[in-house]
């Protein structure tokens, strides 16, 4: 069976940086960062009052606000970046078969905000539990792209991956792989998170996961840099349409990029920290390789999962050295949650998108933040610190990692006929 060629079509974005794909892309290239103190609720018992929050956003300006009542925050986002993307793509143009495009999304976490109002609401009563109606379907991450189909009419394949921090990539995977094996001609992919709230911030606290720089949050998310100390937690979504090659060619699409690899892989180690010698992040990035029949020298760019963590950010190293031998000094590697902060299940969505970008315009966004060598890292490597550069970007590799040791890679390529 000969497999289908995939490319990109359109793309949506609604992130701490930028609320729109375009908006988010300048952001990415002049250095932005998104961290700020949080908004959403009083943070100050918190120890870390700071985050990357979605800014001067109104659902209203999207969506009537009776509809907006009965989604999740999460959902909200997911249906905003799908319908940029969707508009982007003008998929529905052509007058598909809607039977053949579907819905694959990815959420770590889901609707947390809503269990935690509900919650908060029943055990603040008395006993009787008067819950809105629509507490489950708000809650359950599957929503997601339920509701992308339902506003499209989209009857394919439709579902919600949740896989933690890489959830998204491995929606992109899926959705690329349906469309290559010819079980789609079209899938809105991407993810989407909103935990910037009590229960998220104060759970991740708790791991001792997240910065705690409250005097400088434009600078605590600092990947590679030898005083990281832990993530800063992001919100917003990423959408990404995946197309069947022909059938984009046909109708005269737009196309941004080729998808032509992914891969995954599991640390089998532990809940929360990663292989320290970066196993799993090794294989998802040969798997990868191998399903695209690239070499590593083929890869000009490696948007890392790089969270800026202490463990993390060195076995995401010694697995490049490992993957990419001397050819990773070849290498233009960044981590856009420098700017981004984490935006968990959503991710791998605007980091896809940034590689996308990359391989579109040949421009690496940087990695900000930059202050001080790690001595434990090989400091030679480029991890395009604090300013963006200007290089032919033919292939990108985007890593993505998540609690539980659930490791992915998707490569995009750019395209050329």
């Amino acid at each position: 069976m000969e497999l289908k060629r995939v490319v990109v079509t359109g793309l949506g974005a609604l992130t701490p940086i930028g609320n729109n794909l375009s908006d988010y892309w300048e952001a990415l290239k002049n250095g932005k960062s998104g961290a700020a103190p949080i908004t959403h609720f009083d943070a100050s018992l918190f120890k870390t009052q700071f985050a990357c929050e979605v800014k001067d956003f109104n659902i209203e300006d999207h969506m009537d606000r009776k509809e907006a009542r009965k989604l999740d925050p999460f959902a909200q986002y997911a249906m905003v970046s799908a319908s940029e993307a969707m508009a982007d793509s003008a998929l529905l143009e052509s007058n598909p078969n809607l039977d053949k495009i579907g819905v694959i999304w990815g959420s770590g976490i889901g609707g947390l905000k809503t269990f935690q109002d509900e919650a908060e609401g029943f055990f603040k009563g008395d006993g009787v539990p008067r819950l809105n109606p629509f507490f489950i379907p708000k809650m359950i991450a599957d929503i997601a792209a339920g509701h992308i189909s339902i506003k499209y009419g989209l009857r394919g394949p439709n579902y919600v991956t949740v896989s933690a921090c890489a959830s998204s990539t491995n929606a992109i995977i899926d959705a690329f792989n349906y469309i290559r094996l010819g079980k789609a001609i079209a899938i809105v992919t991407g993810g989407s998170e909103a935990c910037v709230n009590q229960m998220g911030m104060g759970g991740f606290n708790a791991l001792k996961a997240l910065s705690t720089r409250n005097d400088s949050p434009e600078t605590a998310s600092r990947p590679f840099d030898l005083d990281r100390d832990g993530f800063v937690l992001g919100e917003g979504s990423g959408a990404l349409i995946l197309e069947e090659y022909e059938h984009a060619k046909k109708r005269g699409a737009k196309i941004y990029a080729e998808v032509v690899g992914g891969g995954m892989s599991g640390d089998a180690y532990h809940m929360t920290a990663p292989h320290p010698e970066g196993i799993g992040a090794r294989n998802t990035m040969i798997a990868a390789l191998e399903d695209a029949e690239l070499s590593p020298s083929d890869i000009d760019y490696v948007n890392v999962h790089g969270t800026s963590t202490p463990l993390g950010d060195v076995a995401e190293v010694k697995a490049i050295h490992d993957v990419f031998g001397k050819h990773a000094y070849d290498l233009n590697i960044s981590s856009t949650k420098s700017m981004t902060g984490h935006l968990l299940g959503a991710a791998g969505a605007i980091e896809a998108i940034a590689c996308v970008l990359a391989v579109q315009n040949d421009i690496v966004p940087p990695t900000i933040n930059h202050f001080t060598d790690d001595p434990v890292l090989d400091n030679k490597l480029n991890f395009t610190f604090n300013t963006a550069q200007k290089r032919t970007v033919n292939v990108a590799m985007s890593n993505t990692f998540g609690f539980g040791g659930h490791n992915t890679t998707v490569i995009v390529k750019k395209y050329q006929g």
